[in-house]
């Protein structure tokens, strides 16, 4: 008989704009490479699939590159027709297309310095019954995120561009103390490449 005890997964969230790194779009922020030599988006999802074996992503339309990327680091891909809307349309598709799991880490895919044992933390913390977890740094609250399906229904009304903030500023919320700085660090210009 086969085991079908919902499982955990990340969602990688690629669909937004990059307007601040390349206001004439131009230029795909996620396909920037490293110093490393990895792009932006392959670093940020070999990191969640270092710690899941299950991760979506998902991207706005128009972007085979990113896609082929994507799937080249052993990403399921989905589009987010909506992405236009804000993060949170991408969120729900992300959320619609793995109803079935047992809780999300949600990653951002211009974060590609979080370190995988930030994201074993909070995992491990979700299995161990937490709600919503979230990664804090010198005192300040970072990414990527964590909530078990009890929230699923929050989560499918979130609207706008601020995402998840206001569940993740509920006491509610976990708080899981880490050693990373990569937390808070994303790929908004071209000279935040220049500092890796």
């Amino acid at each position: 008989m086969l085991d079908s005890t919902p499982e955990f997964v990340a969602i990688l969230l690629c669909a937004g704009r990059g307007t601040r790194f390349d206001p004439a779009g131009q230029q795909d922020k996620l396909l920037q490479v490293l110093a490393n030599g990895s792009t932006v988006a392959g670093q940020s999802a070999r990191m969640l699939k270092s710690v899941l074996p299950r991760v979506l992503a998902v991207v706005r339309p128009g972007r085979p590159a990113l896609v082929q990327v994507l799937q080249s680091e052993g990403c399921e891909v989905v589009v987010c027709e909506d992405a236009a809307i804000g993060m949170s349309a991408s969120l729900r598709q992300g959320l619609q297309c793995t109803a079935d799991a047992a809780g999300w880490l949600v990653a951002l895919a211009d974060m590609p310095f979080v370190d995988p044992a930030t994201a074993r933390a909070l995992l491990g913390a979700l299995r161990q019954g937490q709600g919503i977890v979230v990664p804090e740094y010198e005192g300040r609250r970072g990414n990527p995120v964590g909530f078990d399906r009890r929230h699923l229904p929050a989560l499918l009304q979130l609207e706008g561009d601020a995402g998840a903030r206001a569940l993740l500023a509920s006491p509610d919320a976990c708080r899981i103390a880490v050693t990373d700085p990569g937390i808070h660090r994303d790929i908004d210009r071209p000279q935040d490449l220049a500092a890796t």
